[in-house]
């Protein structure tokens, strides 16, 4: 198991006990889950975000290892879930002056419209945001993504 992956599910671990004593400055949770999907399921979107964007550090993973773990966890979200993924990152990509139109003649997208991305078309996207723009990451459904 490499590092990044074993960083991966340290921290799932912790968010699935509700252990958030490891987080910078983060406020305990009172509520424990039974294991991520629980947390997935039961968390409010802003306490997945607060607690993600303070534990989870896209630079410590290679980029050799984060494209194929975007690409395999894209690829097993739901299709209308994967929707809201591509809407999320269209949104704050928009918010910084990038045309989704533009987006899919330079990311080589098979379109623009969330509803009928493809996983692949999606991975290109978080790809993009990855490298481009990685705070985005912390506005997009984490759970979503990292499963």
């Amino acid at each position: 198991m490499t590092s990044s992956e074993q960083y991966k599910r340290q921290i799932m671990n912790d968010l699935a006990s509700g252990n958030t004593e490891s987080l910078d400055a983060a406020p305990a949770t009172t509520q424990s889950y039974e294991n991520f999907d629980d947390f997935a399921q039961r968390s409010s979107h802003d306490e997945r975000r607060q607690l993600f964007g303070q534990s989870l550090h896209p630079d410590k993973i290679p980029t050799s290892q984060m494209e194929p773990e975007l690409q395999k966890a894209i690829a097993q979200i739901k299709p209308n879930e994967r929707d809201d993924v591509a809407r999320a990152f269209f949104k704050h990509l928009k918010q910084r002056g990038l045309d989704d139109r533009h987006l899919e003649q330079q990311l080589g997208l098979s379109t623009h419209n969330p509803n009928r991305m493809s996983a692949d078309d999606v991975s290109k996207l978080a790809s993009f945001a990855y490298h481009s723009h990685p705070d985005i990451f912390p506005s997009v459904k984490y759970p979503l993504i990292i499963r």
